[in-house]
């Protein structure tokens, strides 16, 4: 086939020898199957993105770290050097997060590289070698939708011990190889300690993944299993080897409104004092 562009370069440096085939296409990045050596592996070649889409992200990179303080103003305005900036940012984000996740034992594809925009790392195949199949593509008995949930479940809880999310969990980036399923795509990863949505982004990773997996096993819409991540994590007490149960309580007490209210008007009124006091000291 024709050599994509983006790919050249590696042909060049050696990275790979051969482009055999494509895998898949989206509005972000196109995967290719390629040879590497006696190797048979992907890569996903990031495509520029627009100003638009960048507005969609801004959920997503909220916490995010970047390399210093004329960046960070850079694309608070986004201007031509902050998009730039963010759209690395952006791809950078995927191949941390791979690395990071592959090290705490998060299934997740081997990465082997990131070069000049392109990321190399491990096809998941079936047990004949074909490109594995979205688990939105299988049919499953119950006991192993139910296995299949679990072990689903501890990966998000391994992901959550390491700080992160993955923000867009569905049924349609996670692959079925031969062990299981494997989590794909995380250029949108966001930190469990500094994105004001990643609780929420939890709770819909792990629903999009229960409602997909309850169509064989339809108990599984019961469990709670963000919620209880969720209460461990800020309570510093999610570990990788956590168990988990699915189980959780919730507070269903009445809120105390004029409680709250008073302690808002409570701090209202200290800071006007505050504040008179500071102006009086000034004019002293």
């Amino acid at each position: 086939m024709k050599i994509p562009n983006g790919l050249q370069p590696l042909i060049d440096d050696g990275v790979i020898d051969q482009v055999l085939r494509p895998l898949k296409s989206g509005k972000e990045a196109s995967v290719y199957v390629v040879r590497s050596g006696d190797h048979i592996r992907c890569a996903k070649v990031y495509k520029d993105m627009a100003q638009r889409s960048f507005q969609q992200r801004v959920q997503y990179q909220e916490g995010r770290k970047v390399r210093g303080s004329r960046e960070a103003r850079a694309m608070g305005k986004s201007t031509k050097f902050g998009r730039k900036e963010a759209e690395a940012a952006w791809k950078n984000a995927e191949v941390d997060a791979l690395y990071l996740l592959n090290d705490a034992g998060v299934r997740v594809p081997r990465p082997y590289g990131y070069f000049n925009g392109v990321l190399l790392m491990e096809l998941v195949t079936d047990e004949d070698g074909h490109s594995a199949p979205r688990l939105g593509e299988v049919d499953l008995d119950a006991d192993t939708a139910r296995a299949w949930h679990r072990f689903l479940m501890q990966q998000v809880a391994r992901m959550l011990c390491v700080g992160l999310i993955h923000g867009d969990l569905s049924e349609y980036n996670v692959l079925v190889g031969p062990d299981g399923p494997v989590i794909i795509d995380l250029p949108q990863a966001v930190s469990a300690a500094g994105n004001n949505n990643a609780r929420f982004m939890l709770r819909r990773d792990v629903g999009n993944l229960t409602i997909s997996l309850a169509r064989f096993a339809p108990e599984l819409l019961d469990t709670h299993y963000a919620e209880e991540m969720w209460a461990l994590f800020e309570q510093s007490e999610l570990h990788p080897d956590t168990e988990l149960t699915g189980h959780f309580t919730f507070d269903e007490r009445t809120a105390d409104v004029d409680s709250v209210m008073q302690s808002i008007i409570d701090a209202r009124e200290e800071a006007i004092i505050r504040q008179q006091g500071r102006e009086a000291a000034r004019e002293d």
